[in-house]
């Protein structure tokens, strides 16, 4: 790379500027699968969905601090999500004032094939890179989840 290709920050930020909405588009255009269709999800139920996928049965207190919201907010997803028969809530035996949320049996295979396009890619793309390399993506990614909420609130 000559000193005039160099990613300078400004540089860089104006491709990530330009890429962002590309990438956003690309993943929207997923097919969703046919037992998930008709279904009134959005984005933000995805990444519900995908903790129950990957990480099993979790309580609402768990899934907020997970997705990093309120729990009345991740409450709130879930009775849509449970009148919808996507999610089931079952007593824990441990607790029994506790409600353990999972993933339907019968939407299991549904939302791993809707995960299955965005894991794919990813897969992919961070496969061929080093350990390290993997983490500065992991880690620049959340930073910048963090500052456009510190710059949507001011």
């Amino acid at each position: 790379m000559s000193a005039s290709d160099e990613m300078t920050t400004a540089r860089a930020v104006r491709s990530m500027l330009l890429l962002m909405p590309r990438l956003v588009g690309r993943a929207k255009r997923l097919p969703v699968p046919a037992a998930l269709r008709g279904l009134d999800l959005a984005p933000r139920h995805l990444a519900l969905l995908a903790y129950l996928q990957y990480d099993g049965p979790l309580t609402v207190s768990q899934l907020a601090d997970r997705l990093e919201v309120a729990p009345t907010t991740v409450s709130l997803m879930v009775g849509d999500l449970s009148r919808q028969g996507i999610l089931t809530r079952a007593e824990d035996d441990a607790d029994r004032r506790r409600r353990i949320v999972a993933v339907a049996p019968g939407y299991a295979a549904a939302i791993t094939q809707w995960l299955s396009g965005s894991a794919a890619a990813w897969t992919e793309v961070l496969a061929a890179l080093s350990p390290a390399e993997r983490a500065t993506i992991v880690a620049a990614m959340r930073a910048y989840e963090a500052a456009l909420d510190k710059h949507a609130r001011t």
